[in-house]
């Protein structure tokens, strides 16, 4: 899975990228609902691997069957 389409799925599960101040290749995400963040490789056109991304869902409070449905 790529940072896209993990960031879309994020996104239509209420979850919003908080504003990056510099560079880097990390993107913070932030859960409104609950109150927690979490950040997220962002390596372009490369493949995330499915454990990251599970650890980065799971720290958001995010169920992995609605991230997976989104």
């Amino acid at each position: 899975m790529r940072y896209r389409d993990a960031a879309r799925k994020l996104t239509k599960l209420g979850c919003r990228e908080v504003p990056r101040s510099g560079g880097g290749s990390h993107r913070r995400w932030f859960n409104p609902e609950n109150q927690r963040d979490t950040v997220l490789p962002d390596w372009g056109g490369r493949d995330l691997k499915i454990g990251t991304v599970r650890a980065a869902v799971r720290q958001l409070g995010v169920d992995w069957r609605q991230f997976q449905d989104a």
